[in-house]
């Protein structure tokens, strides 16, 4: 089995080697890169699965460095930001990251998070051939991954795949948000609700407004013509 490649982008060298060695100690093989533009070369050249992205970094930030990573390439993304602010964390969430980490974290969390998005990026995949799903205007093709609106293709994330295809599994059936987070991210406690909001927002973004109803209090539903 080919082990999987991990980047991880962080500028300070103490947290960086701190990540890399814990990751390595999981059978992951870790590569570092420091700034933005040193991220945006080394995705290109080694095709990561996962990257462990800061948000502060020289060059540029990790939002933009996110920005151009997903343009060229889906890839799971793991954001780590100083800062507590949800604003902060939902504009990481909106250009294409995955799951993020406030700092302080601990290795073993951080390790943790990494596990269950490669499980879920992995589970999406699938080993099986699948056939698509077509609701509607909407079409989903789960073995190369590739989702149509009308005929006009969609740029998704893999973790934004996920979900939508969760959803689309149970068409016009409300899921909750702790539901949701556990079979898209793997989360068992339910924190992290904004997370979901954040990638549905996304969607909507990308696939139209109309397409999932919110059920305040409760959770989201794919609502689609018959």
């Amino acid at each position: 089995m080919r082990q999987r490649r991990i980047l991880v982008v962080e500028d300070e060298r103490t947290i960086a080697e701190s990540v890399a060695a814990r990751l390595r100690a999981e059978g992951f093989s870790v590569e570092l890169a420091a700034d933005g533009p040193g991220a945006v070369e080394a995705a290109r050249r080694i095709r990561p699965d996962l990257v462990v992205l800061d948000v502060m970094l020289p060059g540029y930030d990790g939002l933009e460095v996110c920005r151009r990573i997903q343009a060229e390439r889906p890839v799971a993304v793991l954001m780590l930001t100083a800062r507590d602010e949800e604003a902060d964390l939902l504009v990481g969430l909106a250009v294409g990251a995955d799951d993020y980490l406030t700092k302080p974290f601990s290795p073993r969390e951080l390790a943790a998070r990494v596990h269950a998005l490669l499980r879920r990026v992995g589970r999406s995949a699938g080993d099986e051939p699948s056939d698509p799903i077509r609701l509607g205007d909407l079409e989903i093709d789960r073995d190369q991954r590739r989702v149509w609106r009308g005929g006009v293709p969609a740029h998704l994330t893999p973790i934004e795949f996920a979900l939508l295809v969760e959803l689309a599994r149970r068409p016009r059936v409300v899921l909750s948000r702790q539901r949701l987070l556990a079979e898209v991210w793997g989360w068992a406690d339910g924190s992290g609700t904004r997370t979901v909001d954040s990638h549905v927002k996304a969607l909507r973004r990308k696939l139209g407004a109309d397409l999932i109803r919110t059920v305040h209090g409760v959770g989201y539903a794919l609502e689609v013509a018959r």
